[in-house]
């Protein structure tokens, strides 16, 4: 069935504000969902947290007029259940179906992509350059970008299309010109806004090394090379060369305070070596990556801050809500970081994730190789990013 072909609950059904409900889980509130989507959907992508409650009954468990007992049991009776589905249809119907039988229900507005729609942003407030350093955090996806602003001016890093509209406006309320748009490399996980924002009139900033990899719109953007520095009122952004993840991937140093490593190393773990050239080129691009965290990024002084492209559940956030840590922090806790070449190469491809969903598609549209609309580059993301290696074995005791 459709979702929209589900008709209207003959009951009024109270919806629940994706924001609101992340505030809640936030705030360690007990939150009871019911998740109507497919098992397979929902083993792969769901909303969690240490006082969520999630239960999962597909939706045509609900569509008979007589409910089987046996599902009803399994819905609590004595608390509040948030109901959800994809986008919204189904998650309505069904909580109009246990509120007619007396169940205390609300859903979720426009399902998992209201969740998705999510976009935070928190101050790096241990960062210590120029200007005022802002972390975005996408908490469907993990995904996490970066805006600097000072004296007037600003830029992103790792923009989503998604959000476009959400950069442009941040920045006219903060009352400065965005100015760059850099990406680290050619995401797997999600599609990139930098070419939206430089038809915006933002620059856009691409790595030099990610054109040969066959973007096909680098001549109409600014490439930069290792070295490169980029003026942000008084702060720079240096091009800081990190290959491992993809041949491409270019961390940035944000004025000597952050290094926004892209795919490169997380909080929680470092990258996996496999979305570019598949499990064969792997080997190679695991050495690879071991030379550019041990020659590039743990050669910074220990106190200089890593912020990643993405997190994951395993992640936990510094004191100011950022997923960011100093380089010595790391090294201290995460064993992949203080091993040999040998052992880092077999630990990192000894236990690789799934790789993220859509992902040959989403490297095309960034590549500029095919386009998509917004709503087909927003499903085409929709999902856990798993661009890390598996955190299982890389952290320390």
């Amino acid at each position: 069935m459709d979702v929209d072909d589900f008709p209207a609950p003959n009951v009024d059904v109270e919806t629940a504000d994706p924001k609101a409900l992340k505030r809640r889980i936030d705030a360690g509130e007990d939150v009871t969902l019911l998740d109507t989507r497919m098992a397979s959907d929902y083993e792969e992508w769901r909303i969690d947290g240490e006082s969520v409650t999630s239960i999962n009954v597909p939706y045509y468990e609900f569509l008979d007029d007589d409910i089987d007992e046996d599902v009803l049991d399994r819905i609590p009776s004595d608390r509040e259940v948030t109901v959800l589905c994809a986008k919204g249809g189904a998650s309505e119907y069904v909580a109009g179906a246990l509120a007619e039988r007396g169940y205390d229900v609300e859903h979720l507005e426009d399902g998992m992509n209201g969740w998705a729609s999510i976009y935070e942003t928190v101050e790096v407030t241990d960062y210590d350059g120029a200007g005022t350093l802002l972390q975005y955090q996408r908490p469907s996806s993990g995904c996490l970008g970066y805006l600097l602003y000072d004296d007037g001016e600003a830029a992103v890093i790792d923009p989503l299309r998604a959000f476009t509209d959400r950069y442009l406006a941040d920045a006219d309320d903060l009352g400065v010109d965005l100015k760059y748009a850099f990406d680290t490399h050619i995401h797997a996980d999600h599609i990139s806004g930098v070419r939206d924002l430089d038809d915006a009139g933002v620059e856009g900033v691409i790595p030099d090394a990610a054109v040969d990899r066959g973007v096909t719109y680098a001549a109409d953007l600014t490439t930069a090379e290792d070295g490169d520095t980029f003026a942000v009122g008084d702060g720079t952004i240096e091009a800081v060369y990190t290959p491992g993840h993809t041949t491409g991937m270019t961390s940035y140093l944000v004025d000597d305070g952050l290094l926004a490593t892209g795919d490169g190393l997380f909080v929680e773990s470092v990258a996996r070596p496999d979305l570019e050239d598949g499990d064969e080129g792997a080997p190679d691009a695991a050495r690879m990556l071991y030379e550019s965290l041990q020659e590039r990024v743990l050669a910074l002084p220990e106190d200089t801050l890593v912020g990643g492209a993405h997190f994951s559940d395993a992640a936990e956030p510094a004191a100011d809500g950022t997923y960011t840590a100093p380089i010595g922090d790391l090294v201290a806790e995460m064993d992949a970081l203080t091993m040999d070449e040998d052992a880092f190469v077999d630990l990192i491809l000894a236990d690789m994730p799934p790789r993220p969903a859509n992902y040959e598609a989403i490297i095309a549209t960034n590549l500029g190789q095919q386009a998509v609309d917004d709503d087909e580059a927003f499903t085409l993301e929709l999902g856990p990013n798993n661009c890390a290696a598996s955190q299982d074995s890389l952290a320390g005791d």
